[in-house]
């Protein structure tokens, strides 16, 4: 198989597993990934339908992707806008046929699983190099930029951005504790602090391998 089609094929795997794992965070009920938990907060405070607000925002950091480093913009950019949602509702469907009322243990494995499968995911389709989300693009572009601070510190920083503009917002809405806590819950910070380093263990390891690149 031609190194092409391994990357085609690792983009449309990354993207997939992607949404099953956004399904078993969603399922797990401990906060939703930073990137969603900016978007709760600011759904919270801005009047507009929340898949409008959702769409200006993602355009915003595609233009900023587009001004940066437009080769982060490609294939798995659009797989992204027009499958992972559907992907995202059969995972979470699952789960909860499959799960229907999951205790304390079984939400922390099905948080922990998503975690490490979402990281996996992430290093396929960055190594892929056909382009990634708008929001993953950030992180990216900064650490390429800045090439004294490897891609992990700077993932850290954009998700704990988030994070931390997400929980203020949330509390500018006015959100009782059982709400934002909903959106913004400790496997929100878990994952924010966690999943940056994963996608650089993924990468070292699986990613890259695939290729037949050296490993870094």
């Amino acid at each position: 198989m031609g190194t092409f089609a391994k990357r085609i094929i690792m983009c449309i795997l990354g993207v997939v597993i992607c949404g099953l794992s956004v399904g078993m965070f969603k399922h797990a009920a401990f906060g939703v990934d930073p990137f969603q938990a900016l978007m709760s907060g600011l759904d919270a405070v801005v009047p507009i339908r929340f898949g409008t607000l959702y769409v200006i925002v993602n355009l915003l950091l595609l233009v900023f992707s587009l001004i940066m480093d437009r080769h982060r913009i490609g294939l798995a950019t659009f797989i992204n806008l027009f499958l992972l949602g559907y992907v995202v509702e059969f995972s979470q469907a699952q789960c909860e046929r499959l799960f229907p009322a999951p205790g304390i243990g079984g939400r922390v494995l099905l948080f922990l699983a998503g975690l490490v499968i979402l990281s996996l995911s992430s290093a396929l389709y960055f190594t892929a190099d056909l382009g990634v989300s708008t929001y993953d693009a950030v992180a990216l572009v900064w650490a390429a930029r800045q090439t004294r601070i490897p891609f992990s510190l700077c993932r850290i920083a954009t998700d704990s951005v988030c994070v931390i503009a997400g929980v203020v917002l949330c509390l500018v809405s006015g959100m009782g504790p059982a709400q934002i806590f909903g959106a913004v819950g400790v496997g929100t910070v878990v994952t924010a602090f966690f999943m940056g380093p994963l996608i650089a263990f993924f990468n070292r390891t699986v990613a890259r391998p695939l290729l037949g690149l050296p490993r870094e």
